[in-house]
């Protein structure tokens, strides 16, 4: 008894196993399948990266469609109105009367769940004086905005008209809110 030494790829020839290049055809074909799977897998990552992309720029769209409807509905009248939201910031442009309108206008938008910034670029047919803006804190009332920007904090109602028609009754701010304060020769 001993043992005898064969050359391994020889078996392939009498149907034992599989020869060299039967071996190199499977690897190349579970290499070629390997390939395909990644580029499918690529293909997919990118097809809902561009529908999630589509879905936001519908949703943008539809947040600027939105937003002009509410300066419309506000009775803010802007001549060319247009409106572009995208990631937070909502692009206004369009042709004013007045300096108040303008500000109404960004006010209105700003004011908006959603909206973190206003890119203005409206034009004023009449410049006037910019009003003064207040962040509303906790424990402001228009009164006492009032007693700190003229001095007398039965001048609300200047702040509130200022405010129209975003506001609607002077007790109805809320923190995080910004108001117009105009100068009270310019209210």
């Amino acid at each position: 008894m001993g043992v005898f030494d064969f050359v391994r790829e020889a078996g392939a020839k009498v149907g034992i196993g599989d020869s060299k290049e039967e071996r190199q055809a499977k690897e190349a074909a579970a290499s070629a399948e390997q390939a395909a799977a990644v580029a499918k897998k690529r293909a997919e990552r990118k097809a809902k990266k561009e529908t999630a992309a589509r879905r936001e720029r519908m949703a943008e769209n539809k947040k600027a469609r939105g937003l002009e409807k509410y300066i419309a509905d506000l009775g803010l009248e802007i001549d060319g109105l247009d409106v572009r939201f995208d990631d937070g910031t909502a692009e206004v442009s369009g042709t004013v009367a007045d300096q108040a309108t303008r500000e109404r206008v960004i006010l209105a938008l700003g004011n908006v769940e959603g909206v973190g910034t206003v890119d203005d670029e409206i034009n004023v047919k009449a410049d006037s004086e910019e009003s003064e803006m207040h962040v509303v804190v906790s424990g402001d009332t228009l009164s006492k905005i009032a007693r700190d920007a003229y001095g007398d904090a039965s001048k609300y109602p200047v702040i509130f008209e200022a405010n129209k028609p975003m506001l609607t009754d002077p007790d109805k701010i809320y923190i995080g809110q910004v108001l117009r304060i105009p100068a009270l020769d310019n209210a």
